[in-house]
């Protein structure tokens, strides 16, 4: 059986007295595209955070291909597309170009020049999310949509073996929520790469990911889309007892 890309054993997390995260284990494998959903404030983005390398857990460990937290060096195997990518400073002066090229920084060195290669990956990239004709365009020039592609490119451009992306919709339109979701389901299939993607829109998310994962504090759920809809209460525990979810339009509803 293939080594989890991600592991989470028993993980807990508190702010002094507060616990934002207890007990949480979670398995990603290769090949999985999961959704990571809970309400504001069921400890999502300090779940990414501890995945990520960028907090400590009070208590549980986390392993990255196979290896301890501690010892993973690696960290071009993992993509990441912050929430904060959706609110970019539309002043910044850069080309498309530029800023996926910023992505290969991590492998190459910041100061050291790209090779042909490297600006051959950069055009990929650009290809895979349907931007290679706005290469040359300042990034400010763009619609919210296609800043998000964007960075999606710049994260895909050091050719990682998981994309972790946090709320990647918030503030998106809905065509370019839709083009999103066909670009995940593209680099999921197509291109084998791994997806963990955090989003409040359960209905949205699983309508789109293979394996779902329901967070408020502890996990209370984690299976297929399938498993879930056979479980309803999963919902009510998640998000309490007013939330009931629509099937047929895959929208949330109170």
């Amino acid at each position: 059986m293939n080594e989890p890309i991600i592991e989470v054993k028993e993980l807990s997390f508190r702010y002094g007295e507060q616990h934002v995260l207890k007990h949480v284990n979670l398995k990603v494998m290769e090949g999985d595209f999961v959704g990571l959903v809970g309400p504001n404030g069921s400890g999502k983005s300090t779940l990414l955070k501890i995945i990520l390398g960028l907090l400590e857990p009070t208590s549980g460990e986390v392993k990255l291909f196979g290896m301890p937290i501690k010892t993973f060096k690696d960290w071009p195997k993992i993509g990441y597309v912050s929430q904060k990518a959706n609110s970019f400073n539309r002043g910044f002066p850069a080309t498309v170009e530029e800023i996926v090229e910023t992505g290969l920084y991590g492998k190459v060195g910041l100061f050291k020049r790209l090779t042909r290669q490297d600006k051959n990956k950069v055009m990929e990239a650009l290809e895979q999310v349907g931007l290679e004709e706005y290469a040359k365009r300042n990034i400010a020039k763009l619609s919210g949509g296609q800043q998000q592609r964007v960075f999606i490119a710049r994260a895909i451009v050091s050719e990682p073996q998981i994309l972790i992306l946090d709320e990647p919709t918030v503030g998106v339109d809905t065509e370019s929520v839709q083009k999103f979701y066909q670009l995940m389901g593209k680099l999921n299939r197509e291109l084998g790469m791994t997806l963990m993607l955090v989003s409040h829109d359960i209905g949205m998310v699983t309508e789109k990911v293979t394996k779902l994962a329901c967070l408020n504090k502890k996990l209370f759920f984690h299976g297929t889309p399938h498993e879930f809809e056979m479980q309803r209460g999963i919902l009510e525990k998640t998000y309490g007892s007013e939330m009931s979810l629509v099937t047929h339009h895959h929208h949330m509803k109170e």
